[in-house]
């Protein structure tokens, strides 16, 4: 499903929020009528069904967020940087998009097997590009040797459940979290620095 401007647009964006605040089964057509204040068969206009609308939302989420994050992780330079700019690059693209994004995580389920396999195939290709430039990292020797997998596992979940918690009105800037939430999951992964501190003795007896 394709939308146009500008009337699906805002269909689009009443759906987006009553899903996220109600959940996908428990909005019902109706709800979306009231919500742009039309009649329940003017939608019909406009969508076919209540779940082409929730593939358009997640479908254009996941490939909006893979144009916005995969450039910094495809762009030559040392893997810790690469994976350092994806982070803050996943972060502010997930501040301004969190219900979006959350539906994506939740409402998954809720898309026939065809839908749903085809967006799983293709945040996996998106994951794959992380664990390439994890693993560029470890060849460069920014990183120590991990599991690339593993790794980018955490990453993502760090990233994904970043959408339940952030308030634009919180304490901190996006900016402020992303810079601090990629230098806590970067620590993780680096190097371990030697020290010359001597080893403990038993103490002298």
């Amino acid at each position: 499903m394709t939308l146009a401007r500008p009337r699906e647009l805002e269909l689009q964006r009443a759906a987006t929020q009553l899903f996220r605040e109600r959940g996908f089964h428990a909005t019902s057509m109706q709800d979306l009528a009231e919500a742009l204040g039309m009649h329940r068969g003017s939608l019909y206009h406009y969508i076919a069904a209540k779940d082409d609308l929730l593939w358009t939302i997640v479908s254009q989420a996941l490939e909006q967020l893979e144009a916005h994050v995969r450039p910094e992780l495809d762009r030559p330079g040392p893997g810790v940087e690469r994976v350092r700019r994806a982070i803050a690059a996943h972060l502010r693209f997930a501040a301004d998009h969190r219900d979006e994004l959350s539906l994506l995580q939740i409402e998954l389920r809720s898309l026939s097997p065809e839908r749903r396999r085809n967006l799983v195939e293709r945040r996996d290709r998106y994951e794959g590009h992380w664990r390439t430039a994890l693993a560029a990292g470890v060849a460069d020797g920014s990183f120590r040797p991990i599991d690339v997998r593993l790794a980018g596992f955490m990453i993502l979940s760090t990233c994904n459940w970043f959408t339940q918690w952030y308030r634009p009105d919180g304490p901190l800037s996006v900016e402020v979290l992303a810079a601090t939430l990629a230098e806590l999951l970067i620590d993780g992964l680096r190097p371990a620095v030697p020290t010359n501190e001597p080893p403990n003795k038993e103490p002298d007896r």
